[in-house]
């Protein structure tokens, strides 16, 4: 019997508020979400995890560099705990409403969740996701370790449910990488509670400032914490938050275990950047969303673009459910740029603020063509770039975009609007 289905009922989670949609402006801040704590997220950003505040303290955790420690505490071994990740989890853990666990990459979170998952198992996925977490999965079908992992359209919601049946374990990415669907997370968290399945719900691209997976039903929560809630491409570091369910404590014990056995623990300067990083989080994502949202509507009037992926947009397949579960719509923008391949190749190298790199969530904004990785599948467009936005003045990351449509489409961009 797999970790899984020994905990095959949890607990209802508790009813959710209501809250009012963000409304279409892209200069409005985030809201906080349905049964926020009760300090704003901006607060607690700021506040959790912070020593007492005993006179002569510091007001920041400091960095511990530690793998032996005086014996009879709680710590015991510097691969169990380590005070500088536990101030992070709180963070996070507050941040998400939930119990946090890091990891030293957000592949390794997968990995070691994965681990919990039956031999002969099945997982759920996105077609559409981290390319890392879909070449795990198919690794171990491939090796025999699961039995299959299918992989589905999210933004399908009746599809996706009706593949629930027999599953062990359902990973959600909402929004996608990088074809920004979006998944209807209270309808699909509980047809797999239905199911007897387990729920991880990837929200690196939202991170808690716009969207709270748990509070929909989730089990857990995924962060490849290297992305937003570092926020300066400086580490790589991963997280996982359970829900505060039985099972979702179960789950987090049975998590901790596997992360100290299979040596998954995280470096302490690498949790101490990170959780740094996570003190700025709602002004790095505000500033990054309003910048998506003004650059997203202006693409879509490029002449040099065939189509804009972006939640935020009115005509987006996406939009209805995001503004029902989100408070802002990201700061990952798609576009297919016309021309195909090449022309999509040519935009990556024919800006000068934007920097062709992969990866994405710093303050600055980075594009890449996806379909460059020979593992990307081959139902995302092959003149799909992906946009990270930043925290730059949004005139000049526009400025340097549209010149740089302009000139990779020819006359097609010859008349672009620079507003």
């Amino acid at each position: 019997m797999s970790d899984f289905e020994e905990h095959a009922a949890p607990e209802q989670p508790p009813a959710q508020s209501q809250s009012t949609p963000m409304a279409q402006s892209p200069e409005q801040s985030p809201s906080h979400s349905p049964g926020a704590p009760a300090l704003g997220l901006d607060t607690v950003a700021v506040t959790a995890g912070r020593p007492p505040h005993d006179p002569d303290q510091p007001l920041n955790p400091p960095l511990v560099l530690a793998s032996t420690y005086v014996a009879g505490g709680d710590l015991e071994y510097g691969r169990y705990a380590n005070p500088t990740w536990t101030a992070f989890e709180e963070v996070l853990g507050a941040l998400e409403g939930g119990r946090a666990l890091a990891f030293p990459s957000g592949l390794a979170a997968v990995a070691t969740i994965l681990d919990l998952v039956p031999v002969g198992g099945v997982v759920v996925a996105p077609r559409h996701a981290y390319l890392g977490t879909v070449g795990q999965l198919a690794d171990l079908v491939e090796s025999g370790r699961l039995s299959a992992a299918p992989l589905v359209d999210i933004a399908d919601t009746e599809g996706t449910l009706a593949l629930l049946p027999g599953a062990d374990l359902v990973i959600l990415e909402s929004p996608t990488n990088p074809a920004l669907e979006v998944a209807d997370l209270p309808a699909l968290c509980a047809g797999a509670r239905e199911a007897g399945a387990a729920v991880v719900v990837d929200n690196t691209f939202a991170t808690p400032m716009l969207q709270r997976p748990l509070e929909y039903g989730a089990d857990v929560v995924l962060h490849s914490a290297t992305k937003y809630l570092a926020g300066h491409s400086d580490l790589v570091l991963g997280a996982l938050v359970t829900a505060p369910t039985e099972r979702g404590n179960e789950l987090h014990d049975l998590l901790d275990s596997r992360r100290r056995k299979l040596g998954a623990t995280p470096g302490a300067f690498e949790t101490w950047l990170a959780l740094r990083g996570l003190r700025t989080l709602p002004l790095r994502v505000e500033r990054a969303c309003a910048n998506a949202a003004v650059l997203a509507h202006r693409l879509a009037q490029h002449p040099a673009v065939d189509r804009v992926r972006y939640p935020g947009l009115r005509d987006d397949p996406g939009h209805a459910r995001a503004t029902a579960q989100m408070s802002a719509y990201g700061a990952v923008v798609a576009v297919e740029v016309r021309g195909g391949a090449e022309a999509a190749e040519a935009l990556t190298t024919a800006t000068r603020l934007w920097v062709r790199a992969t990866s994405l969530g710093g303050v600055e904004s980075t594009l890449e063509r996806r379909r460059r990785w020979p593992g990307e599948s081959a139902t995302i467009p092959d003149n799909l770039v992906r946009l990270s936005v930043g925290v730059e003045d949004v005139e000049d990351l526009w400025a340097d975009l549209s010149a740089a449509l302009s000139a990779v489409g020819g006359d097609a961009g010859a008349d672009a609007d620079a507003g």
